[in-house]
C-alpha cells in the first residue's frame, strides 16, 4: 500500500459490530456508509466521513463531509488524507530523511530546471525517492510532467497556519511520474507562491524532507531570503551557468561580491551546462553537460542524467 506508513487501516463489515469497535478503539478518520450512521456514537472519531454515491448531503448523515464513493481507491485514499490533514494536529519530526540538493543560477536560461530534473531522474534510476519542489516565480512543472491533481496551492496554505498536518497533505496532493519522480503540480496563481515568507520555506522545507531520500529544490534566479533559506538548509547546491558571457559574468560577480557565496562555497558543485567552457567562474568539483536540443524537453534531462 502506498501510505502504509501514514494509514493504520481497520475494517468493520457490520453496523452492529461498529458501535463496540468505536466505543474500544480510538480513530481518527472513519468512511461510513449510510446505513452504517443510525444509532451509532461518532463522537469519538476526530474525522466521521460519508461515502456517498454522489456529491451533496443525504439521510442521516448530512452533517458529514462526504468522500465520493465509487472512484479509485488511491484517489479515496489522497480525499482522506486531505481532509485529514485539515482537522489532526501532527507533529513534524526533528529528524530531516531527505538529503537536500538546492539548485540554482543568477542567469535565467542556463538550464537550471533541466539540471535539476537531470539529477532527480538519476537518483530515481538508483531506486530513491526522490520528491523533485519548483520554487520557481513562474513554474515550469507543466512543461515536464502531467498537470492533473492537487495544486502545491493547498499545501501553500497550511504552511500560513503552521499546521504540522502538512506531511499529511504533501501524501495527497504529491504525484509522481513514469520514471519515479515525485513532484507537486504548479500553484493556482502567481501570488501563491510569491507571498511565501522565509519561515514559510522552511516549513516546507522540513515537511518534504522529512518523506524522501533526496528532495531536489528548483530555485528562482533571484538570491533573496527565500533562496538564503534553501541554500542553508541545503546538503549541497548546484551552481549552473552555460557558456554565454551573460551567465559567466554574473556568476562571477555572485561568487567575488555576494557575501552569501563564503557561507556556501564548501557544500557548492559548479555545473556548466550546455558546454560551457569553464572561464573564470569556474571551480572544482564541476559537472559537464553537453547541449542537448529536443521537442520534448522530458527527453532532455532523462538524457542529461547519465551525467551525475
Amino acid at each position: 500500500m502506498r501510505h502504509s506508513g501514514v494509514i493504520d487501516a481497520a475494517v468493520c463489515s457490520m453496523p452492529e459490530r461498529l458501535k463496540e469497535v468505536v466505543a474500544t478503539r480510538k480513530f481518527d478518520a472513519a468512511l461510513l456508509e449510510a446505513s452504517f450512521i443510525n444509532g451509532v456514537d461518532l463522537s469519538p472519531i476526530t474525522l466521521p466521513l460519508m461515502l456517498r454515491a454522489v456529491d451533496g448531503n443525504d439521510g442521516a448523515g448530512a452533517k458529514l463531509s462526504g468522500i465520493k464513493k465509487y472512484q479509485r481507491i488511491t484517489s479515496i485514499v489522497s480525499d482522506v488524507l486531505e481532509q485529514s490533514a485539515k482537522v489532526l494536529t501532527v507533529k513534524i519530526g526533528d529528524h530531516l530523511r531527505a538529503r537536500i540538493t538546492a539548485v540554482w543560477s543568477p542567469a535565467g536560461g542556463a538550464g537550471k530546471t533541466t539540471v535539476a530534473l537531470a539529477y532527480a531522474a538519476k537518483k530515481a534510476s538508483e531506486g530513491k525517492h526522490v520528491l523533485y519542489l519548483n520554487l520557481e516565480s513562474f513554474s515550469s512543472v507543466p512543461a515536464y510532467f502531467a498537470e492533473a491533481g492537487k495544486s502545491i496551492s493547498a499545501l501553500f496554505e497550511m504552511l500560513e497556519n503552521n499546521d504540522g498536518s502538512a506531511q499529511m497533505l504533501i501524501q495527497s496532493i504529491v504525484r509522481r511520474d513514469n520514471e519515479g519522480i515525485s513532484y507537486f503540480t504548479r500553484p493556482l496563481n502567481y501570488d501563491d507562491m510569491n507571498v511565501l515568507s522565509g519561515e514559510n520555506i522552511t516549513a516546507l522545507l522540513r515537511a518534504c524532507a522529512g518523506m524522501t531520500d533526496e528532495l531536489v529544490v528548483d530555485l528562482t534566479c533571484i538570491c533573496d531570503e527565500r533562496t538564503v533559506r534553501v541554500f542553508d538548509a541545503a546538503d549541497r547546491i548546484f551552481l549552473v551557468t552555460d557558456m554565454t558571457s551573460t551567465a559567466q559574468i554574473k556568476m562571477t560577480q555572485f561568487m567575488s561580491q555576494h557575501r552569501v557565496f563564503e557561507s556556501i562555497r564548501e557544500k557548492v558543485v559548479y555545473v556548466e551546462n550546455k558546454c560551457s567552457a569553464p572561464g573564470r567562474a569556474s571551480m572544482e568539483p564541476a559537472i559537464r553537460l553537453p547541449h542537448l536540443r529536443a521537442s520534448d524537453l522530458s527527453m532532455v534531462h532523462k538524457r542529461l542524467s547519465a551525467g551525475f
